[in-house]
Order: structure tokens, then sequence, then C-alpha cells
């Protein structure tokens, strides 16, 4: 039967949309060999879901009308679609952390807390290593000077600098200068000008070297007895005395190697007697106090006295290695106690200027004393007290032993009272 070109178009127009039988059976196999062999199970069953689904829809297009069951049909699949490629997204993609913001200091005025900045190592093109030094390092001495001003130190009044007789002679007063840094070894200042003063009193003939020379031992330790060490002291300044008078001519050597070859003299007494005896500034006296404020300020991170001394005289104007052990040990007596330091009383922790400054106030602390023990030293025995320092906010326990009742540190500076 002949149709015009119009009625194919019209009969065209009717026809079903939905995929012929052949089509939806090779679609159906392909797709569950794929979920038989690869996937894993729980996509087996989310593929063979969806094979199911896509039959239902071809069965309901047969039963319903062709314009209805193509739009069915489309919205199935593409919801089917749409789900997968959410469920992919979120199973393989990690989520973004956020940037950590820090506060604007110039919007909302806040202070960050200093940063070390210690000094730098630079190696310059012929070779030659240059030393940087820490940023703003200037500004913390300036500060640090002023305290010093407002609070008295017993290093500024009872100094081993300071001990010397000044109506002696300058041979004598060179002498005793060093005998004053020997008995300051492990010892505070206070007791350390105690026996100094013992010495110029009871010393027959004087404090020189020749009453040094006879003086008894027995009569010399009880003199000094009260210092830190002193029967070895008592040992170490009847040799010197001997080699001074053998080597020596009578005076103290002018050299720090010559002093330091002296017993019981070490490279701090060395160049502190250079300086303070002689008038030369050789090195850097550094002490325990320069050690670790230094190294609490950030400028560098040694271990022992002896590199913190390298690591100052790398950079440090030569001006100030005479007055930087005077300056920071005071400091170290007042503020920047070795425990309990007074943060809130510092004014390098009110400008921000010190990294290890502790913010807020004090913590409470509870001191005792615990039982008096022995300890011997080179066949002597030396009486030691503990003194334990807890922190009852933090949990934090310090203990310190005091090898005598002479000992450089104070129960009371040790309490952070």
């Amino acid at each position: 039967m002949r149709t015009s070109r119009v009625s194919r178009a019209t009969a065209s127009i009717f026809r079903p949309s939905s995929p012929p039988t052949e089509l939806v059976a090779t679609r159906r196999s392909r797709i569950s060999g794929f979920a038989a062999d690869k996937g894993p199970k729980d996509d087996r069953a989310a593929l063979s879901k969806m094979v199911d689904e896509a039959d239902g829809s071809n069965v309901k297009s047969s039963s319903t009308p062709t314009g209805a069951a193509s739009t069915l049909g489309k919205r199935k699949r593409q919801t089917v679609s749409s789900t997968v490629i959410v469920e992919t997204t979120s199973t393989r993609r990690s989520p973004r952390k956020a940037p950590k913001l820090e506060p604007n200091e110039e919007d909302h005025g806040v202070q960050r807390k200093a940063r070390r900045q210690p000094a730098k190592r630079i190696k310059g093109p012929n070779g030659a290593v240059a030393v940087e030094p820490p940023l703003g390092w200037e500004r913390v001495y300036e500060i640090t000077a002023a305290m010093r001003k407002r609070v008295l130190a017993p290093v500024d009044t009872m100094g081993c600098e300071s001990l010397a007789e000044e109506t002696r002679s300058p041979r004598d007063r060179r002498l005793q200068t060093l005998v004053a840094l020997m008995l300051s070894s492990q010892t505070k200042d206070t007791v350390t000008a105690v026996a100094m003063k013992n010495l110029q009193d009871n010393l027959e003939g004087g404090f020189c070297l020749e009453s040094l020379l006879e003086v008894e031992p027995d009569v010399l330790n009880e003199l000094i007895g009260k210092v830190g060490f002193h029967n070895n002291k008592t040992r170490f300044i009847k040799a010197v005395a001997i080699i001074l008078r053998d080597k020596f001519n009578g005076d103290i050597p002018d050299t720090v190697d010559g002093l330091i070859s002296l017993p019981g003299v070490g490279p701090k007494m060395a160049y502190l007697t250079m300086s303070a005896a002689w008038g030369k500034t050789e090195g850097i006296g550094v002490d325990v106090h320069v050690h670790r404020i230094t190294n609490l300020w950030g400028w560098h991170k040694t271990s022992t006295p002896e590199q913190t001394r390298a690591e100052l005289e790398a950079w440090l104007p030569r001006e100030k290695w005479h007055d930087i052990n005077h300056l920071l040990v005071g400091f170290g007596q007042t503020i920047c106690l070795p425990i309990g330091r007074r943060c809130g009383e510092c004014d390098l922790s009110k400008e921000k200027l010190c990294p290890s400054a502790v913010e807020g106030s004090p913590a409470k602390r509870r001191v005792k004393k615990e039982v008096v023990v022995k300890v011997e030293d080179d066949g002597e025995d030396v009486a030691a007290e503990k003194i334990v320092v807890e922190n009852d906010d933090v949990g934090i326990k310090v203990e310190a032993d005091l090898k005598s009742e002479g000992s450089t540190e104070d129960p009371q500076a040790l309490a952070g009272v």
C-alpha cells in the first residue's frame, strides 16, 4: 500500500522512542559482564539494580503513551548517572584544610610573641665568613642596661672586681682580684665578700703574696671556710702563691694562657682578671648567667659557656666585652633568676623582645627543704642541701642541689621570691 510523503512524516513522529529490543539486550549483557568480572561486590549490586531499573522503564514504556515513556526513561537514567558521579567525587577527594589566619597587628592591635633570631654566619665571595648580629640586639641591650640602673644587684657592691683594697700596691690589688675570682666559683657574692674581708683583716702582714706563702693551710681554710669547696680552694691558693713566686716574679700573669695555667683558674676567671686587674679586654668572661640569658634571648643556641663566648665574640662590639658580664650577672640576680624568672617585672617581656618570656602572673610555688645529705668531694664530705620547688598550678617540680652553704644560688632566688 503506497502512502504519501505526508503520511510517512506523520508516522515517524508517533514512532516509539524507546530503543529496539536488540540494543537493550546488548546493553544488559555488557553491563552485567562488567559487574561480574571487574567491579567489587557493592558495585556489582549497584549496577545490577541499574539494569533492572532500565528494564522496568522499557517495560513501562510499552504500556504507556509513547511520549510519556520516553520522558520517564530519560529522567530515570539521568538520576542514576547523577548519583554515581556524586558518590565518586565524595570518595576520592579529601577536603582541604582552611588556611590558618593570623591576627593583623595593625588592624587589631595584636602583638605576636618575639621570635628567636640568632646570629647568622654569611660566607662571602672570597670565602671569608662574616657574622650578622641577632636582629634587634641593640634594643635588648639598651633596655637591659636601663633596668639594671633601677635595681641594685649584689654584684654591684660585692663583685670580685671591687673587693681589692685600694690602699695596697698595684701588685697586691691584682693578686687580690685573682684570689677573689677564685673564691667566687660556686659561691654567692655576699659570701665571697666576707671571705675576702677575713683575709684582708687577719693575714699577718696584710693580704699580699708573702702572707699567702707564710700562712698555714689550716688557718687559710678557716678564713675562707664559708665559700663553696673551701678545702680545694685552699690547696689551689697555696699552689698559686708558689707558682707566682717561682715563675712570674711575684706578680700574676698578664696573659690569658698564663692565667689559665694556674690551678683553679678557668677561662672565665682569666678573661675577667685580664680586664679587671690589667685593664686589657682579651675576651668575654662568660659565667652561668651570661650563658643562660643570652640563650633565652635567642642570640644563639649553645650548650657550654665556652661556646657562648665564641658566639658572642664573633659579632658583639669589642667595647661591650667587659661590660656584658657585669650587666647580665646583675640582671640574673634580680629579675631573670635561674628559677622563677620575674617576666612580669621585665621590660623586655612587656616590649615583646624576649622569646622566652612567660606570659601572665608567676605561678604559685611551694618550697620545701629535704634532708641534708653528704656528698664526697675529693675525699671531703661537703654538706649539701636540696631545695625542691614545686609548681602547684602546672605540676612542675625543680630540684637544685646546693653543694655547700656558700653556693652560688640562694634558696630565696630558687623559690622565685
